[in-house]
């Protein structure tokens, strides 16, 4: 269900370039679990911008985003003490903490969400290894962050940081060992890990969204068995076997 909120901008810093960290307070008592989203109406545009949760408490929200339009670049250049419109409490997310053993697995723009994630199960005991993928040394972020929590590995594409390749090469490289696994990142990455791993994992997905809580139907996917679901609704987060591997 969505909430309209109001937020004020009370940090802000850039990451790596285009890459911003952003703290927003306001009320985010209606965020419930890691992997949920927010809707951020940027002032002089029409959509909301959908956007992760890197963290949050009942007050405060933390994202991180990407310069990747003229939205988010308006958004980037707001100052501090700046007033936003948000939808809070949008989506599904990482809900299953059944598993006692955990890797939390990102990808580029997907690292953000996995830091609540790997937060809430540590808080509830569980025994978690953080794993993230960037294509080169300059798109590293967050590493330092993650690494105050638990074991943290890194994967480039080019090998500038970490071991070279992707993240299943870390966890084979690595040989590590887990009972479920959460993660969020580019499609092939969430394919790769659905192949290699069809039981047990979590996905979150991101899509383009037209009204961000299911009206409009135009971030459906296909998923098993037959049938669609709305990555804004039912999404973002799947599991593992209902994702189709395409190619």
């Amino acid at each position: 269900m969505a909430f309209k909120e109001t937020f004020t901008i009370v940090s802000k810093r850039e990451l790596v370039k285009d890459v911003y960290e952003m703290k927003l307070k306001g009320n985010a008592t209606n965020i419930k679990y890691p992997g949920q989203f927010i809707n951020i109406q940027i002032p002089d545009h029409y959509l909301r911008r959908p956007m992760s949760i890197c963290d949050y408490t009942d007050d405060t929200i933390t994202i991180i985003f990407k310069v990747v339009g003229v939205g988010t670049k308006d958004l980037a250049h707001m100052q501090l003490e700046d007033k936003l419109d948000v939808l809070v409490g949008l989506g599904n997310g990482f809900t299953d903490d059944s598993f006692d053993e955990c890797l939390v697995i990102g990808g580029g723009l997907g690292v953000p969400p996995m830091y609540a994630t790997a937060k809430k199960l540590i808080s509830e005991g569980k025994k978690v290894t953080a794993v993230l993928g960037f294509n080169t040394q300059n798109d590293l972020f967050y590493k330092e962050e993650f690494e105050k929590l638990c074991p943290t590995y890194i994967s480039t594409m080019d090998g500038s940081v970490g071991t070279k390749g992707t993240v299943i090469d870390v966890i084979n490289e690595i040989k590590l060992t887990f009972d479920g696994y959460y993660s969020c990142g580019p499609v092939k990455m969430l394919e790769s890990l659905a192949s290699k791993y069809p039981d047990n994992g979590y996905l979150s997905y991101e899509a383009r969204m037209g009204c961000g809580f299911g009206a409009c139907m135009g971030c459906s996917m296909k998923v098993k068995p037959e049938g669609y679901k709305r990555v804004c609704k039912e999404g973002p987060v799947f599991k593992s076997e209902e994702v189709i591997i395409n190619g």
